[in-house]
């Protein structure tokens, strides 16, 4: 969860357009193979979360979609196309930090990769380092407002 803070942290820095979510894609190992940050804003890409950025790397990097015994790391719980992403890359776990009550996918508002109708149920970790991921957000939408 440190490296996806850190990678929200550096796109925060790179567009203060972006909301500051960070991901990353582990291999079974251990090895990260997929990074990403929210790129929405500065892309002009409505699919461009940081899960989806992570997701694409990952299997870019494997040479297959199929990502088996992966873990998705998100600094904020997933929204319905990033848990529907993970869910069909067939991840084998997601771990998310902060909770998102208005469009949380796992657990908040909807549960997608926990629904029986799921084709895949991932394992679903939630509030891993939750009160740094909580602030990094707090901090961003506050210094929204004041301009």
């Amino acid at each position: 969860m440190r490296e996806a803070l850190a990678l929200a942290r550096a796109a925060a820095e790179r567009s203060r357009q972006d909301v500051p979510v960070g991901a990353l894609v582990v291999g079974p190992d251990g090895t990260v193979l997929g990074r990403g940050a929210n790129v929405r804003e500065a892309q002009a890409d409505p699919t461009g979360h940081a899960e989806v950025v992570a997701l694409r790397a990952a299997g870019a990097r494997l040479g297959r979609w199929r990502l088996e015994s992966c873990t998705l790391v998100a600094t904020l719980e997933p929204c319905a196309m990033c848990a529907g992403a993970a869910v069909l890359a067939r991840v084998g776990r997601i771990v998310f930090g902060a909770f998102d009550p208005k469009a949380g996918a796992c657990g908040s508002v909807w549960d997608l990769p926990r629904d029986r109708q799921s084709l895949h149920r991932p394992e679903v970790v939630a509030g891993v380092a939750r009160e740094d991921c909580e602030q990094l957000l707090l901090d961003f939408f506050r210094q929204r407002r004041l301009r």
